[in-house]
């Protein structure tokens, strides 16, 4: 048997049983995507993360991430359990990753805890009937991005909590993120997230989708900052800030489990 290290960090969270959960595995070396995915399976977590040090020089490690089902070209969450793993093994202020198609990230301290670096992802107006038709109940807007991320505006926090969507008919539109935001009534912004196509019905809290969020409402708010919540069963906040062309995430991370994973 070979006994790879092995940590379950709830992220976005100061306590344990919030936040969203990531496993976060440090390798010596990639293992082939078949175990990996099989890995990310046996976890069910939203996202596993493997790390490997990087030798090109771009970045500190080199991350991946995987679900239940598929390699995700994108987690916040998981990069930032993956961030406070290593700065609190290995020590230090900050880490870098390159990643396969979302560029390099950083995770640094902060007052927060810590805050992940991300890059900023737009929106433009558009239409999708079909999945409007499937989210429960019709939006005042709808804001799209091809790389699969869509924005459903809603006019207040009480209707994106009761949204019951058709999930089984979402999962058929792809592994697209159908992200159901309003205005918050505690924090700035609240929001949920439905993955269904990438393994993930209603994720717990969703880094990606606040890179989007943050853009967005940046924008409609007038201002760089502003707080959030994911109104999810676990529940997960963050602060949100863009910066040129990077959404700034802040948020705290506890670890849950450290142990060994067994491969045979």
């Amino acid at each position: 048997m070979t006994k790879l290290p092995y940590w379950h960090v709830d992220a976005f969270s100061d306590r344990p049983f919030a936040g969203n959960q990531a496993a976060v595995m440090p390798l010596d070396a990639w293992l082939d995507d078949a175990t990996l995915l099989a890995i990310g399976e046996e976890n069910n977590f939203a996202e596993t993360a493997f790390v490997v040090k990087d030798d090109t020089g771009e970045a500190d490690w080199e991350l991946r991430w995987f679900t239940p089902t598929e390699e995700v070209r994108l987690c916040g969450h998981a990069t930032l359990a993956s961030g406070h793993v290593l700065l609190t093994r290995d020590g230090g202020d900050r880490v870098t990753f390159r990643t396969r198609k979302a560029g390099v990230l950083e995770v640094r301290r902060s007052e927060a805890g810590y805050e992940l670096g991300l890059p900023a992802i737009p929106t433009e107006r558009g239409d999708w009937d079909e999945a409007v038709a499937l989210i429960g109940a019709q939006p005042q807007e709808v804001w799209l991005n091809p790389e699969g991320y869509g924005i459903y505006l809603f006019e207040n926090e009480h209707q994106v909590r009761a949204l019951d969507p058709d999930l089984r008919g979402l999962r058929a539109l792809g592994n697209d993120q159908f992200i159901c935001t309003a205005p918050g009534s505690d924090t700035d912004v609240v929001s949920r997230v439905f993955v269904p196509g990438g393994g993930v019905d209603e994720d717990s809290f969703t880094g990606s989708a606040h890179a989007c969020l943050t853009h967005f409402w940046a924008g409609r708010l007038g201002r760089a900052s502003f707080t959030a919540f994911q109104a999810s069963q676990r529940g997960g906040f963050a602060t949100c800030r863009l910066e040129g062309d990077r959404a700034w995430l802040g948020g705290p991370c506890v670890t849950v489990v450290e142990g060994s994973f067994y491969l045979p």
